[in-house]
């Protein structure tokens, strides 16, 4: 085995690892993979002797590489659409597959990487490599171009933004319990069931790309989400369920077998306190969809 080789099998054994800190940092399995294999062409071209720590050397520079990619995209003003679903991670609907774990980790769900987007770029790479990934402030602090104290700043600006995300109950089967009567309720088109599982400040976030943008929208409130969601009774007959980003969700199919959405509901308290869909006909065909197919 060459020094390549050797180095290139030592990168692999970290490769889950970092896609899971570029997913939490853009919210984007393309943009993720991306930023991974930037990584890997510097460490390729290094000298990787003077690398004591290979794993926290690739943390740090996925950090950089996605904080450059958060500014460019914010730079092109994407951060002004109205409302913008990260790119769900879709799973049998009986437990989170051991290959999927270290990309969406611990409650990474919709809801929670929704609003990680409302954070500045800076703000978002400083929480997510010290509060996920336990990176030391003094490592962080270069990265965005801070000092220690700065970094420790962003940070604590972005868990406070955090901690208004909702967090869903950690027993799955009554989860599922819960997204089971909304979706019969739905489907029967029965408003006052609708209301009884939804959290009266639920909020429906629906992205429709530039391609749908009459399915984008925003909904706040028990009522107003309870009357969109009679809609969703004519997908009845294509749903497929799903775990999306490890909380219970599905799939709507068109009429030709193509995805038209992807929904995932959080439920917290035994309500449904966020319904996030992804209905952007061109993002949804870069996405793996066929464990719920």
């Amino acid at each position: 085995m060459d020094d390549r080789d050797w180095l290139a099998q030592r990168f692999e054994t970290h490769r889950a690892h970092l896609r899971g800190v570029a997913y939490r940092m853009l919210g984007s399995v393309s943009e993720a993979d991306d930023a991974v294999q930037e990584a890997w062409i510097r460490l390729s071209r290094s000298d990787p002797s003077e690398v004591e720590n290979l794993r926290g050397w690739l943390t740090t520079v996925v950090g950089r590489v996605a904080l450059n990619m958060l500014r460019a995209r914010r730079s092109r003003h994407e951060e002004s659409l109205d409302v913008h679903v990260p790119d769900p991670i879709v799973q049998k609907g009986t437990g989170v597959d051991p290959e999927h774990e270290a990309l969406i980790g611990e409650s990474v769900g919709l809801a929670m990487l929704v609003v990680l987007d409302t954070l500045s770029p800076s703000e978002r790479v400083a929480f997510v490599l010290h509060d996920v990934f336990g990176v030391p402030f003094e490592e962080i602090a270069p990265i965005v171009g801070r000092t220690t104290t700065a970094a420790r700043q962003l940070a604590s600006r972005a868990r406070r933004r955090v901690q208004g995300a909702p967090v869903p109950d950690v027993d799955l089967d009554r989860q599922w319990a819960v997204v089971d009567a909304f979706l019969e309720a739905a489907r029967g088109g029965d408003f006052e069931r609708l209301l009884a599982v939804l959290d009266p400040e639920v909020v429906l976030r629906s992205d429709g790309g530039a391609t749908r943008p009459r399915l984008t929208s925003l909904v706040r409130g028990a009522p107003a989400v309870a009357k969109q969601a009679m809609g969703f009774r004519r997908f009845a007959g294509t749903w497929t369920r799903a775990l999306v980003n490890g909380t219970p969700g599905g799939v709507a199919w068109a009429p030709r077998g193509s995805p038209f959405a992807v929904m995932a509901l959080t439920v917290r308290a035994g309500r449904i306190a966020a319904i996030d869909v992804l209905a952007d006909p061109d993002r949804l065909g870069k996405l793996d969809l066929t464990v719920a197919g």
